[in-house]
């Protein structure tokens, strides 16, 4: 979902929208998520309440005069339909559908806070689909310095600098597009960053990251750019994108065999957070502070990635296979 298609959507969930970027302090990202699931599940109610004509594309419906009445209405049994609807024709996996879910609960308990929802919110009830908690993807080591080693052309001082910032700070995509020169401070080698829900943390950059930083900005061109401000600036000179660092990226992962191994920019961010702990002697508060991280419980799934590797380590081991069979007749020697 764009920005600009939030003003397609029912007056009330504007508000809702409103509410969780101006009062809770929510991203912008998160605040389309939001929309983006609410969107969808008003388009299938409409679709359920046989208010839509058969022949319009479902992406196409008009959600704009849903009411009050009309959201006060729903019952945990569409929701239900709504959840199976994601899977059996959107092909949602459980994730998806939990987080449309949440999506949901979250929009009627503010009704409910605002005085806006008639009757009981039923939508309390409704319960989430179990999500598989797997171990986050990260490149190895070897994986992480072929990708530094792979950058080229024109751009390669600013690829390389974004890179080694990734790799090295573990930050989000969003913190690194929107960072700015006055962000940066080389006396102090630190990095100011504004995470999740506008919180700012400062990050401590090493050598790699200070002589990354050097060569870019000697390289960053200096007329004709139209966000000054920007540190990392695309080929219009204009603020780089999300949407050109995920580019960017990809090609790399793939200049060095592994854009078939479902990486991603954010997996650099698991990457960082990953080498940190497996080989920097960091414990897992430090990288809590340093990835802005909410919960400790977050932060502790990369000492699950250890824990597994060691397990892997050890089944490795050739003995492994080896299985002898003594004979009974050796337990009865003196």
């Amino acid at each position: 979902m764009r920005q600009e298609e939030i003003s397609t959507l029912p007056p009330l969930v504007i508000s809702y929208l409103n509410y969780l970027e101006g009062t809770m302090n929510k991203s912008p990202l998160t605040v389309l998520e939001y929309g983006s699931d609410l969107r969808t599940f008003f388009r299938f109610m409409k679709i359920r309440r046989n208010l839509v004509d058969k022949n319009t594309e479902f992406e196409n419906i008009d959600i704009s005069d849903v009411d009050k009445d009309f959201i006060c209405s729903v019952t945990l049994e569409d929701a239900y339909s709504f959840l199976a609807y994601c899977r059996s024709s959107r092909g949602n996996d459980s994730n998806a559908r939990a987080r449309k879910s949440i999506s949901i609960k979250r929009f009627y308990r503010y009704l409910e806070i605002q005085s806006i929802l008639t009757g009981k919110n039923m939508m309390a009830f409704l319960d989430s689909p179990k999500t598989k908690k797997g171990l986050p993807k990260y490149l190895s080591l070897d994986q992480a310095v072929n990708l530094l080693n792979s950058v080229e052309g024109k751009n390669k001082e600013r690829d390389f600098c974004i890179l080694t910032l990734f790799l090295n700070c573990g930050l989000r995509l969003s913190e690194l597009v929107n960072i700015n020169f006055s962000d940066l401070s080389f006396d102090n080698r630190t990095l100011r960053v504004l995470g999740k829900g506008n919180k700012e943390r400062i990050i401590y950059l090493n050598n790699s990251c200070i002589s990354a930083l050097k060569e870019y900005i000697a390289k960053r061109p200096k007329d004709g750019v139209i966000d000054r401000d920007a540190l990392f600036l695309s080929n219009r000179r204009t603020r780089i994108s999300r949407e050109s660092v995920q580019k960017m990226a990809e090609k790399y992962f793939t200049k060095i065999g592994i854009d078939n191994m479902g990486f991603s920019v954010h997996k650099l961010r698991h990457t960082a957070a990953t080498l940190m702990y497996q080989y920097g002697n960091t414990d897992v508060l430090q990288i809590k502070s340093l990835l802005g991280h909410e919960n400790l419980a977050t932060t502790e799934i990369y000492t699950h990635i250890s824990n597994e590797q060691l397990k892997k380590a050890v089944d490795s081991n050739p003995l492994n296979k080896l299985n002898i069979d003594f004979d009974d007749e050796d337990d009865d020697e003196e």
